[in-house]
Order: C-alpha cells, then structure tokens, then sequence
C-alpha cells in the first residue's frame, strides 16, 4: 500500500503541510509577533525553527506511513 503513487502524494502534502504550519508557529513563539521588529530576523533561533519543523515533517511522514490505507484512500 506505501509503494503507490496515491499514497506518497497523500504522504508528502501532509508533510510539506505540517512543515510549514511548524515553521511558521515556531518563528511567532520564539520572536513573538509584535517583537520581529525590535528583534529582528537574526534574532529568530533558526536552528530551533528549522529542527523543530523538520522533525514535525518526518513524525507526519511516519504517521502516514503507520496508517497508510486511510493515507492512500485520501486522493
């Protein structure tokens, strides 16, 4: 069921999804929404962000994958 064409799709929408949702939630709560002015962007822990989204994408992969039947019947 996870070596066909629908399920990937399925699989990395979710993950490109749950990627960004991190990224972005991840930059307001660590610069704070009013304070990426007074901060500034070098102010931001990039590392944290980007740690913290990607390892979102592969627990969305893995989830994916440990249920793929509903994964594949999505699309």
């Amino acid at each position: 069921m996870i070596w066909t064409k629908t399920f990937w799709k399925g699989a990395g929408e979710r993950a490109v999804k749950t990627w960004f949702q991190v990224f972005v939630a991840m930059t307001m709560l660590t610069a704070g929404t009013e304070m990426i002015p007074a901060v500034g962007i070098e102010g931001i822990p990039w590392v944290a962000v980007l740690s913290s989204a990607t390892l979102s994408a592969v627990l969305s992969l893995a989830t994916s994958i440990g249920n793929a039947e509903f994964t594949s019947s999505q699309f």
